[in-house]
């Protein structure tokens, strides 16, 4: 017969184990993976926005959620190397903030679920079969910057009502942000009588480059595509528009907040907030098939009036009226 302290032995044993056991069973901590076009410095703001939403959702980063962060740093080339790290990693889900990411993504997986943030319609990319129903691996949110264009040209002939000639910045290596921006750009410069001269730039020494080059052509105005190398380099970007006094329309506030003159646009903050509440909602079980693509509905116009007093330019008072923020 068991005498009394033996058994007494035995069952604490047998306690202090059952909590290993039970851990053994449960399932291993989501991992999800942050494909990510800017740098962490440029879009710390956005991934702390990401963060607060997704704790919301009930998943707290480093408790029951793991995130793997990986930073392009304006650098399309690397994604696709990126994507398939993530892969290898065997990620529960992959976010994908940006039209070139999600592209990378969903060609790297038809099988990991994708939550995006792209500034064109998604159909027309070819990411999901319609906006109410993705059908596919992949949702998200649409911004809708590349429809923006041609009324943010217009926003930028309104500050400039004598201007004749406009230098457009894009990065050729992003070919969807720029087959999206210069149809966009060009009827409207032909409505409002404007010029345009278009300069690439897909590194941080062609960005010099480019303003050497346009400086010397002496545009009016300068227009800035939507691009990840150009938030990243963004206080580049505004040092380089302020040292040739050149009135500059950004796509984003961020780029305003840092000393530009304007920007008009969806929120940039708002579409990680979309991506944060998708990725926690498939988590839960969700499946991205069966959740329609949101769409932006706040476009903000931002001025720095700081800025255009600098520039020697009267902001109209219809745009005064009109801005969503003035940062003076």
């Amino acid at each position: 017969m068991m005498k009394r302290r033996e058994f007494i032995t035995l069952l604490g044993g047998a306690a202090a184990a059952w909590p290993l056991a039970a851990r053994a069973q449960q399932p291993a901590m989501p991992v999800v993976g942050m494909l990510n076009p800017q740098s962490l410095r440029a879009s710390g703001h956005l991934i702390d926005a990401f963060r607060r939403v997704f704790t919301e959702t009930g998943y707290v980063e480093g408790q029951n959620v793991a995130i793997e962060y990986h930073f392009s740093e304006g650098s399309v080339d690397r994604l696709a190397e990126m994507a398939a790290d993530l892969i290898r990693r065997q990620v529960s889900v992959m976010a994908a903030p940006g039209t070139v990411p999600a592209r990378v993504a969903i060609a790297a997986t038809h099988t990991i679920p994708i939550v995006f943030g792209v500034s064109e319609d998604p159909v027309k990319l070819g990411l999901v079969a319609s906006l109410a129903h993705p059908g596919g691996n992949a949702t998200g949110i649409n911004s809708f910057s590349s429809e923006v264009n041609g009324k943010r040209l217009g926003l930028l002939r309104e500050l400039l009502p004598t201007a004749a000639r406009v230098a457009v910045l894009v990065n050729p290596a992003n070919t969807t942000n720029t087959s999206s921006v210069l149809p966009d750009v060009e009827p409207a410069a032909r409505a409002l009588g404007l010029q345009l001269q278009i300069y690439n730039a897909s590194t941080s020494g062609e960005i010099d480059a480019a303003f050497a080059a346009l400086v010397r052509e002496r545009p009016d105005a300068l227009f800035l595509a939507s691009d990840g190398l150009f938030s990243t380099r963004r206080v580049q970007l505004i040092s380089l528009a302020a040292r040739h006094a050149l009135p500059a329309s950004y796509a984003s506030r961020e780029s305003v907040e840092a000393g530009g003159l304007m920007s008009y646009g969806s929120s940039l903050v708002d579409m990680y907030r979309q991506v944060g509440v998708y990725v926690g909602r498939i988590l839960k079980g969700a499946k991205p098939a069966d959740l329609p693509v949101a769409q932006a509905s706040k476009f903000e116009l931002v001025i720095n009036l700081q800025t255009a007093k600098l520039l020697g330019l009267e902001v109209p008072p219809t745009l005064l009226a009109r801005a969503d923020e003035l940062i003076e």
